[in-house]
């Protein structure tokens, strides 16, 4: 899929790191916090040369120099990996049932 390291808490991958960049996740919830900063999507090839995008973002590079900020920032990716990871069971119940009734 990519060829970087993820980052996980909880048993969640909440952020990766890819060229010696970090990028934390991303959802509808937070991703306004990246816009306003102009933050790009991590972004991959795929094996057929076409550009993947994943859901993660750029971390704001004066993060590095500040811990407490960047802890809310991590806290905030930390749960958009959980709210993501909610949407993916009730996706996959949702496939279980359509799969029984036919």
């Amino acid at each position: 899929m990519f060829g970087g390291a993820g980052i996980y808490a909880e048993g969640r991958m909440f952020a990766l790191v890819s060229d010696g960049v970090i990028y934390l996740k991303a959802d509808a919830h937070n991703a306004p916090a990246f816009e306003r900063e102009q933050l790009e999507p991590f972004t991959y090839a795929t094996r057929t040369g076409r550009r993947g995008v994943m859901s993660y973002r750029r971390m704001p590079d004066r993060l590095y120099d500040d811990p407490d900020e960047l802890a809310i920032w991590a806290r905030a990716a930390l749960a958009a990996a959980a709210r993501g990871e909610v949407g993916k069971m009730r996706a996959k119940t949702r496939r279980r049932r359509s799969s029984r009734a036919t």
